[in-house]
Parts: C-alpha cells; sequence; structure tokens
C-alpha cells in the first residue's frame, strides 16, 4: 500500500475505520500522551524547512491561536516520534503541530508566568516512522479534528482497549493467535482478548489507563456507558444513529427496549426514520418501555400526543414570561425596549441547535417556574443578573454573525467548549426520563 492510498478517508470516511488504519501499524499502536518540556532535554524539534521554530518570531499569524492557548490551553496535542541512537539519550522529533509548537514556544518565553504555557501536550510513538505512517497519521489527525460521534467514539475507545491488552498480555508470555488480531469489530476483539487473560488481573486494562493513555477528558462511567451502547446495538443502527446525531442516554434507552421488544424497537426506528420524524425517538422509547402492550404504531401516536403537550405547556408559560417581561421593560425603559423577550428565545435556541425546527425553549424565568415552591433547590440559583449578561453575550454574538461577520477558528474552539460544559450542566438538571431536550435537539440532520 502506498502513501497515495491515504489522501482520502476510507469508505464511508468512519473514524471507526481511520482507527483500524492506526492499528496496522506496530509503531502507531504504541502511542501514548506525554506532557513534554519546551527547553531543554526532550523537547520536540522540527526539520521542517531546516530550521527550529522561531521564539523571536512575530507572532501576529499566530495571535488568535496564542490568545485561544493563553485562557483554555491547547486544545489538540501535537504529534511526535522519539528517535533513540545507540549510545545517545533519546529525541523526539515534531510530525505534525509546527504552528501549535511556535506558539507555545512564544508564549514559554514571553508568557512565563502562564500556566498552559508550562508544556506541550503531545502524543508520542516509537520512531523512526516511515514516510507512509507520517502521512497515515497526519491524515488521520486533520480528519478526527472533527468532534467523534458516540458510536465512533466507543469504537476508538475499545481499540486502544485492546492495544493495552495486546501489550500487557504478550509481557506476560500470553501468545495472542493472529486470528484474535483479524477480528474487525472491536468489541468481539475485546472479548476474544479478555478470554485469553481470564482472571488475570496483572493483565487487565481498566478505564483509567485507556483515558489516560489517549490523554481524554472524559471519565470513566461515561466511557462505560459509550462502550455498553456500542456494544448493545447492531454496527449498522450505530451508524444510523451517529448520522441523526441521537444522544447517548436515547441510545441506552433503545437498547433496553430493544433487548426485551425488539420487533417493536426496530419498528419505530423504521418508522420515524422514514418519515423523518427521529425527533419523537426519545419520547417514544419512554413510551415503549411504560407501555408494552402498544404496537409500533400506537406507540408512535402516543408520543405525538405527549410531544405536542410538552410543546403547549411551553408555549403557554413563554406567553406568561413574556407579558411579564414586557410590562417590566414599559416600567424601566418605556418605548426604547430592546430585544424582545420572543426575539431572544428564538436567538438562543438558534445558537443551541442552529437548525432544528423546534419549538422555542422557555426561558431561565419560566423553568424556575416550573419548580414547585414547596420544593427547595439542591444548589443555589444562578444570579439573574449573571443570565441575563450571558443572554445579552448571546444576542450580541448572533447580531455580528447575522451581520455576515464571521467568528475566527480558535474562537468557535473556546465557543463550543463552554457550550458544551453548560450543555452537561443543563442536562445534569434533567430528569432521566425528560424529553423536552431530546425532542428539540434529536434527528435534526435526519428531519
Amino acid at each position: 500500500m502506498t502513501s497515495t492510498s491515504f489522501e482520502a478517508p476510507p469508505d464511508g470516511g468512519s473514524m471507526i475505520r481511520l482507527t483500524e488504519i492506526l492499528h496496522r501499524s506496530v509503531k502507531l499502536r504504541q502511542r501514548r500522551f506525554e506532557m513534554l518540556p519546551l527547553r531543554g532535554q526532550g523537547a520536540p524539534f522540527t526539520e521542517l524547512h531546516a530550521r527550529n521554530p522561531s521564539d523571536t518570531l512575530p507572532p501576529s499569524e499566530l495571535a488568535d491561536l496564542i490568545s485561544s492557548m493563553s485562557v483554555i490551553g491547547l486544545l489538540e496535542p501535537v504529534l511526535a516520534e522519539e528517535i533513540v541512537v545507540d549510545g545517545k539519550a533519546p529525541t523526539i522529533r515534531l510530525v505534525t503541530g509546527e504552528r501549535r509548537l511556535r506558539a507555545m514556544r512564544w508564549g514559554a518565553v514571553n508568557r512565563p508566568e502562564n500556566p498552559h504555557f508550562q508544556a506541550l501536550p503531545a502524543v508520542v510513538c516509537p520512531g523512526p516512522l516511515s514516510e507512509e505512517e507520517r502521512h497515515m497519521w497526519r491524515f488521520v489527525e486533520n480528519f478526527a479534528r472533527e468532534p467523534l460521534r458516540p458510536g465512533e467514539q466507543a469504537a476508538a475507545l475499545l481499540y486502544q482497549r485492546c492495544a493495552i491488552l495486546v501489550g500487557k498480555l504478550l509481557k506476560a508470555g500470553k501468545p495472542v493467535p493472529q486470528e484474535v488480531y483479524a477480528i474487525p469489530d472491536p468489541a468481539e476483539r475485546f472479548l476474544a482478548l479478555e478470554k485469553i487473560r481470564g482472571t488475570d488481573t496483572s493483565c487487565a486494562a481498566p478505564w483509567s489507563e485507556v483515558l489516560d493513555r489517549l490523554g481524554l477528558q472524559l471519565n470513566e462511567r461515561k466511557a462505560g456507558e459509550l462502550v455498553r451502547a456500542f456494544r448493545a446495538l447492531p454496527r449498522d443502527l450505530t451508524e444510523e444513529m451517529d448520522e441523526a446525531a441521537i444522544r447517548l442516554n436515547t441510545r441506552i434507552r433503545f437498547a433496553e427496549l430493544r433487548n426485551g421488544r425488539a420487533q417493536a424497537a426496530e419498528g419505530i426506528w423504521a418508522a420515524l426514520k422514514s418519515s423523518k420524524r427521529l425527533h419523537l425517538l426519545p419520547t417514544a422509547v419512554n413510551v415503549g418501555l411504560e407501555e408494552p402492550e402498544l404496537g409500533p404504531e400506537e406507540i408512535i401516536t402516543e408520543a405525538e400526543e405527549r410531544q405536542e403537550a410538552a410543546n403547549a405547556g411551553r408555549r403557554a408559560k413563554l406567553s406568561r414570561v413574556l407579558t411579564h417581561a414586557e410590562d417590566q421593560e414599559e416600567t424601566d425603559e418605556g418605548d426604547d425596549a430592546g430585544v424582545s423577550a420572543a426575539a431572544a428565545a428564538d436567538e438562543v435556541a438558534e445558537i443551541a441547535e442552529p437548525g432544528c425546527p423546534v419549538q422555542p425553549a422557555a426561558p431561565a424565568e419560566a423553568a424556575a417556574e416550573a419548580v414547585p415552591a414547596d420544593v427547595a433547590p439542591s444548589r443555589p440559583a444562578v444570579e439573574s443578573n449573571t443570565i441575563r449578561a450571558a443572554l445579552d453575550g448571546i444576542r450580541g454574538l448572533l447580531a455580528e454573525v447575522r451581520a455576515g461577520k464571521e467568528i475566527a477558528r480558535y474562537d468557535r474552539g473556546s465557543l463550543r467548549l463552554a457550550l458544551r460544559e453548560l450543555h452537561d450542566h443543563l442536562e445534569g438538571a434533567t430528569a432521566d426520563g425528560a424529553t423536552d431536550h431530546d425532542a428539540t435537539t434529536e434527528g435534526s440532520k435526519a428531519a
């Protein structure tokens, strides 16, 4: 196979297949995550353009990158290879990430007090790499910059867990048959390796080690849930759910329904997919689990009725909040009122899930209204002034975007991080059985 075979993604362009490519190389399978020094022994060097990245180079073209790093650190580790020469200390040669290295070295010299410029996050593998391996690794890293979907995340985690398990088995003198290496499905390959391991706990591959090796900001519970859903569903269905952006919690519930009522689950999925109504899937799954006597068509009808009732309730709450907001604006600002509460709700919905044909979500005041008065919150509520300030910032950002301005690449990364963390907090405040968010976010690609 020549390097030109990696110019385009494999069939389907799936990260699952790209992970399989990485595992063809013995060296790339041994890659590890490290924090490298930026000075002295162990610091990376590059041979690109026959020079090292300059510390004194005017950082004008790196200004956005340096600004982002100074606040949130380096999001994407660089790729490097470890070169070992007999009688000499190992050296680290950069494979991909020259701009990131230049920005980090400039920050280390000019912003030494900033903790984000103390060390360089890197994925290191034994070298020297062949040109084909270098090309392969660069290609996979570039393709992988898009966020992985749940099925792809689970497959990548399992491939890495298999790699760790193989290494420990071989070190313990337990041979791994060639037919085990040839198993394409990562879940089945892991089970085969576990049979070889038996009860030998010294050869186990715990999630903590897998996540540390990959350098992922992911907890062990979430990793286990991703893999559990991946194992429970057929691979073609997993890929379809990835394409439709189905959330992990819904996949787990769907697998539970499929385990007890496979025919009903398949009927629900087929009907909702063909009619482009996958936003109803979370509600339909809940109905199927709660009312086992209903068939697929009856389940979907009940899900539509429940969803319509939920939407009507949200519209009623929003109307009450709008009336209150308009009265307050007249009192405080007279006729010079700013953006209406309705426009604010539309803008927040757009920034959260662009392109989804859904009802506008109720503002924070409506959410507070839905909490019974006799139920004390488990934690102090966020100050309303903080919420209003955040909404004002979102409105201002949307106004500039709508005016034709573009968000810089690294600012987009910062926004994604903040929105993901905020999304986790909002999800944490919702009961597992709630479907309001699911109904407004899932199936947007299929709809």
